[in-house]
């Protein structure tokens, strides 16, 4: 995705997160604390609400996938699937800073998988990781971390990653009271004056996709194109779903998010899960996420905590 920056203060999962400090991410703007500690102690899973995909009241998951069983699986801990993720963690992707609840789009994904390989909501336990600490060669005390890490193949140098669980969308995010902050369509957008970082996926999406009237606003940073929001000068802005829910909640003052753009059929940037490079789980946790996406249920998910969280889809 971009390259830009934003004015946040912690880095992101995705590839340029906004004032990425060393994450080398996206313009996927929810923070992840940098100043977070690299591992704090284990919060138990038990707190997942029912529903959250565990299929046995006894506290096992669902069957499982051939060849990997809770029995067969070499956890951090016999029984156990260690899940980290940083601290705090952000909504819509987990809410209330509680990865156990169940709630947000990361921590239902993070059952579900968990569910796919056999383990029940009580056998999964959390622990905080600081973004840098994770995406790090250094050895893991944890099974898979879920952060918004985009995959890419210099990552994939220090650390493995599942197959992609979510496809990176572009969004277009104002502040109340701007000509596009009512916007239910692409067609609604067209005649807006919209911006976008030069050399971004969000340019080309602002050009390709919505097609303004108009030639389009053209930032060297994202910092630059933010401030020509809060200044008037643009009515909207496009950038990747991550950071405009970042930008809406906290970044501007009366952000809004107008909603994201359709997925296109070239080949999207992608969330995997991340793993300790050459982990023997990897197989398994990426046939656990192929399945879920297989059936529907991230879809399902993505739906439940993305779009109804305030980012429908523009069409």
């Amino acid at each position: 995705m971009s390259t830009a920056s934003t004015a946040s203060s912690a880095s992101t999962g995705s590839t340029a997160s906004p004032a990425s400090t060393g994450a080398g991410g996206s313009s996927a703007g929810v923070p992840t604390a940098a100043g977070s500690s690299g591992s704090s102690a284990a919060t138990s899973g038990s707190a997942a609400p029912s529903g959250s995909g565990s299929s046995a009241a006894s506290g096992t998951g669902s069957a499982g996938i051939a060849g990997c069983t809770p029995a067969e699986l070499k956890t951090q801990k016999a029984g156990t699937l260690t899940v980290a993720t940083s601290e705090p963690a952000y909504e819509p992707w987990m809410v209330e800073d509680d990865p156990t609840n169940g709630k947000g789009f990361e921590s239902a994904v993070a059952y579900a998988v968990a569910d796919r390989l056999g383990y029940g909501k009580n056998q999964v336990a959390w622990t905080r990781v600081a973004f840098n600490a994770a995406i790090s060669p250094a050895p893991k005390a944890f099974d898979f971390d879920i952060n918004q890490f985009s995959i890419t193949e210099d990552r994939r140098k220090a650390v493995d990653f599942s197959s992609g669980y979510y496809d990176v969308t572009q969004a277009v995010v104002t502040v109340k009271g701007s000509p596009v902050a009512g916007a239910k369509s692409i067609a609604d957008l067209r005649s807006a004056k919209l911006g976008a970082q030069i050399g971004t996926t969000s340019l080309t999406a602002l050009k390709s996709q919505i097609g303004p009237s108009g030639s389009p606003a053209v930032f060297q940073t994202n910092d630059a194109a933010v401030q020509a929001l809060k200044n008037g000068q643009i009515d909207g802005l496009v950038v990747d779903l991550p950071t405009a829910f970042y930008l809406a909640s906290a970044e501007l003052d009366d952000g809004v998010l107008v909603g994201q753009l359709p997925a296109t059929g070239g080949a999207p940037e992608q969330f995997g899960l991340l793993l300790e490079k050459d982990s023997a789980l990897t197989s398994c946790v990426s046939k656990a996420v192929d399945a879920l996406r297989a059936d529907g249920t991230l879809a399902q998910l993505s739906t439940r905590w993305l779009a109804q969280a305030g980012a429908p889809v523009l069409q």
